[in-house]
């Protein structure tokens, strides 16, 4: 049980990475939920729920609500899918996209101070051994 280290801090670096960058996107006056649907619709055709859900960090259960309460504010606009009538395509609307151009840019800003502080060698041997670690747990 030698990996038991490995875990613990996996989940610290996770837990204290996830408290860095959540507590900026609330200071934009996002919810971390809103800052990743918002980042994956921007700049990209518009994309259906399924699609959405396999590119956000979202699980499939809170990302409907996290959507309908999007549409509500005017950040998400729904429309038909031409090529399946059972489902939606999502979209920023303006008020989404003018969130989002103010947004993403503080907040990689803000990551990027901790980022900094690596060097690109560290950083290509820590992308190298998560991509490693991940790949054990895929079927």
């Amino acid at each position: 049980m030698n990996f038991l280290p490995i875990i613990k801090e996996l989940a610290s670096a996770y837990q204290a990475f996830d408290g860095y960058s959540s507590t900026h996107i609330r200071g934009l006056g996002l919810l971390p939920v809103q800052f990743d649907v918002i980042a994956t619709l921007a700049n990209q055709p518009p994309m259906s729920f399924k699609q959405l859900g396999e590119k956000t960090l979202i699980s499939k259960s809170s990302l409907t609500g996290v959507v309908e309460r999007m549409v509500q504010k005017g950040l998400i606009a729904t429309q038909e899918n031409p090529d399946d009538a059972r489902s939606h395509l999502l979209t920023l609307t303006a008020k989404g996209q003018k969130i989002f151009k103010k947004a993403f840019p503080e907040h990689m800003k803000h990551l990027e101070l901790a980022f900094d502080k690596l060097s690109k060698k560290q950083m290509k041997e820590i992308e190298e051994s998560l991509q490693t670690l991940k790949s054990m747990f895929i079927s």
